[in-house]
């Protein structure tokens, strides 16, 4: 069976898998968090060579949500995300969800290891049946476990601002602006970024995650602790490609403009059509395609 040498016992097997040598080895080292990735033993091959070394990866875990309501709590599930600003990450999704619709809705957030705990007022509507996921929540489908259709087309925004324009300049200074600040991607190729963008292409603020749709969750999260909701006069700038679960978040917090670097879904376009968004994706500094709102951007 070939092997990748090394008397260490970092090695592949024929399948081209790490051995349980290595991963016991490096299982007794100390790990080495660098912000909000860690370390693992890797092989690079290239034309023919290869040589060890550790490698940055995005950090995945699980994180608990649950809604103290009158004293009750209620667990909601679990989410697969990258570990930091847990708490805006909560209240971006509560407020997705139609939980809460600003910092008035909620009285405390109690964040503890790997849980967070948001508990409402007493003049906050919450039905737990409704929001209730019957499956645990992935870094890549933010809406998974959805009881009916109904629920995953249940959108209720904001009135989205007629008065904001982009230019094709501004476009893609925002994008720019967002990939230069992706720090986690930088060390690991592997997490997401969301970005809130002034009208000259300015990035105001960007949250990252291994999951695109945490990544707006944190961005619209801290926004609304911040009472900076609804949006209004911003554009929302996304790494990778605009999906109707990233439309729908942004439209629930009155982002006029969705800018994505990647393609959009059919779905996405549609969900824009019908609320009237701007829908920009293939977006860089030398083109871009406008599939829906083409008259926010001039």
């Amino acid at each position: 069976m070939p092997m990748l040498p090394g008397d260490d016992g970092w090695y592949l097997n024929g399948c081209g898998t790490f051995s349980l040598m290595a991963i016991t080895q490096y299982d007794a080292a100390p790990a080495d968090y660098v912000d909000r990735t860690v370390r693992r033993p890797s092989i690079k091959i290239e034309n023919g060579e290869s040589s060890r070394r550790p490698d940055s990866v995005s950090v995945e875990a699980a994180l608990s949500i649950a809604i103290d309501k009158s004293g009750k709590t209620h667990e909601l599930g679990i989410t697969m995300r990258t570990p930091g600003e847990d708490e805006e990450l909560v209240i971006g999704f509560l407020h997705s969800e139609g939980v809460i619709e600003s910092a008035d809705c909620f009285s405390s957030v109690v964040t503890s290891d790997d849980r967070v705990v948001v508990k409402l007022n007493e003049s906050t509507d919450f039905d737990p049946e409704e929001l209730t996921r019957r499956t645990t929540m992935t870094s890549s489908c933010g809406i998974c476990g959805k009881d009916s259709i109904s629920n995953l087309l249940h959108i209720h925004g904001p009135e989205l601002s007629n008065s904001f324009t982009i230019t094709h300049d501004a476009v893609g200074k925002a994008v720019s602006g967002l990939r230069a600040m992706q720090s986690a991607f930088d060390l690991t190729g592997g997490t997401h970024a969301c970005g809130r963008a002034s009208a000259d292409g300015e990035i105001i603020d960007v949250r990252e995650d291994i999951g695109r749709h945490n990544a707006m969750d944190k961005l619209i999260g801290v926004a609304i602790i911040s009472d900076k909701t609804p949006i209004g006069e911003e554009a929302v700038v996304v790494s990778g490609r605009a999906s109707f679960e990233l439309v729908q978040k942004a439209l629930k917090a009155g982002f006029p403009t969705m800018v994505s670097v990647g393609a959009p879904s059919s779905l996405a376009v549609d969900l824009a059509n019908e609320h009237g968004m701007t829908l920009i994706s293939f977006a860089n500094e030398h083109r871009m395609t406008v599939y829906s709102g083409s008259n926010r951007v001039c």
